[in-house]
């Protein structure tokens, strides 16, 4: 039964018929009604309108004839593909199609790996057991059967340390930081220690929540405590399992300088855990929130190890931060979708989730294994920095090679890549880089991707040696006397 929202009126002059057909034209030719879709039947809508049947045959017969609607028998009828052309977005650069392009940007998803039957198993149990409780409105921070759930598998595998009163669960790891921002800035902070390179997409996520992102440089232990002491922040940002981008872990040594930063300025360290599952467990060290759980916020999603579609997250706070941010939430939603959180609980107490991950831990470290490989045998002179994990690899270039070249080139070989400078919050005179993400695409699709960057650096590496070439003759001529 097929429901359209439409009313004629029974006092006009016109028709009943013209009526209902002018109606319908006017919502297929400004895009209300898309091309394919369904309308009722002419009993249904004649007995939806309250009037005959035949008022509708006709304006039916009338719009197929003009090519608006189309009616076959079996199928019903239908909105016609071209009953009108299409406008085009101002935000649409270009119609035409382009060529494949592989996309190599770091940030990448695949959802392809999303473990769909696991989960409809999750969801078929929850919704035969769901009562009124589990149907209604979920608490902000959380459904508790939930909420234990997760509390036991933060301590089982990151070893995180929270009550699960203390946890909430978020809409993905956004609304875990924007809350965050929220509180700080509550509590007099005005700024906030950002990783240096890191991610561009949340400092200007923490500007808009009214905290200056404040850059602090890392290396090949993590974040420089030092550096960050001199800014004189008292909360920063971090992601100690696997550095963004670099993929550099935290040393346990500047794991410790932080804490005993974080309680000399009573401040706090946020950690991004967001790629902890992709690091090899005889790698992967217990969550920084495990040594000092007053001094750490914990965050986390499944955006990465699922999927961004399901926008859940968690947020394991201090005391100090839970309770505000508590009320805070509370003015701002009312909770996340409890038969997701219910579902996504289910999968973990039947040990499907830790079966996921397993799978998509083993995947992710071949592709990296792979794109290293790649680059070994095929970008003489291009570095990859030590990592354990991660869903991207951070290629260092010779000091000739700069960014934009290696971009640009890619490009004219379909592949869409990132420099380093890209994820940094300020200029200084590091290194060329260039960040290969290799999360959302996989297979030959990566293949070709890296066959695509090894091309555009024999690409940039032929112009370079040209260059160097003419530089040399033209040294050699001023040498020699034949220059004039």
């Amino acid at each position: 039964m097929w429901h359209l929202n439409l009313s004629i009126d029974g006092d006009a002059r016109e028709t009943l018929s013209t009526q209902l057909r002018n109606a319908l034209r006017g919502r297929i030719t400004d895009g209300t009604l898309r091309p394919g879709t369904r309308v009722p039947s002419t009993r249904q809508l004649a007995t939806d309108l309250g009037v005959s049947r035949t008022v509708v045959v006709e304006a039916y017969e009338q719009l197929c004839a003009e090519g608006y609607l189309t009616s076959q028998r079996g199928s019903g009828t239908s909105v016609a593909d071209s009953a009108h052309a299409g406008v085009a977005s101002a935000l649409t650069a270009d119609e035409t199609p382009e060529p494949a392009v592989w996309d190599l940007r770091a940030g990448g998803t695949d959802v392809s790996t999303f473990p769909r039957q696991d989960w409809i198993r999750s969801v078929g149990a929850v919704l035969r057991s769901a009562g009124s409780r589990e149907l209604g409105y979920a608490p902000p921070s959380g459904l508790p059967p939930v909420r234990r759930t997760l509390a036991g598998y933060l301590g089982r595998v990151r070893g995180v340390r929270v009550r699960p009163e203390h946890l909430m669960v978020t809409s993905g790891f956004a609304q875990g930081l924007a809350l965050l921002c929220r509180v700080l800035r509550d509590q007099g902070h005005e700024a906030i220690g950002v990783e240096d390179p890191g991610h561009p997409g949340e400092w200007a996520f923490i500007a808009d929540a009214g905290l200056r992102p404040v850059s602090v440089p890392v290396d090949r232990e993590g974040i420089r405590v030092d550096e960050l002491a001199a800014t004189g922040v008292r909360a920063v940002l971090t992601t100690p399992a696997s550095q963004f981008p670099t993929g550099a872990p935290m040393s346990r040594r500047r794991r410790e300088q932080l804490i005993d930063w974080a309680r000399a300025v009573d401040g706090y360290v946020v950690e991004d855990d967001f790629d902890a599952a992709f690091v090899a467990p005889a790698q992967r060290m217990p969550a920084l929130q495990s040594v000092a759980p007053d001094r750490v916020v914990y965050a986390g999603s499944a955006s990465k190890v699922l999927a961004p579609a399901l926008r859940l997250g968690w947020l394991a706070a201090p005391t100090a931060l839970a309770d505000p941010i508590e009320r805070v939430r509370a003015g701002w939603d009312i909770g996340c979708s409890g038969l997701d959180q219910l579902a996504f609980a289910r999968l973990v107490d039947t040990g499907a989730f830790d079966r996921h991950l397993r799978r998509l831990r083993a995947e992710f470290q071949r592709r990296g294994r792979a794109v290293r490989q790649h680059v070994a045998r095929h970008l003489p002179g291009v570095a990859p920095l030590d990592a354990s994990g991660g869903l991207q690899t951070y290629l260092v270039l010779p000091r000739w090679c700069t960014e934009e070249s290696m971009v640009a080139a890619a490009r004219r070989r379909s592949v869409l890549v990132r420099g380093g400078r890209f994820y940094a919050l300020r200029a200084d005179d590091r290194p060329p880089a260039l960040v290969v993400g290799y999360a959302g695409v996989r297979g030959a699709e990566l293949g070709r991707g890296l066959a695509g960057v090894a091309a555009a650096y024999r690409d940039v590496t032929a112009r370079h040696a040209t260059r160097v070439d003419v530089r040399r003759a033209a040294d050699s001529d001023r040498r020699t006397g034949l220059t004039a």
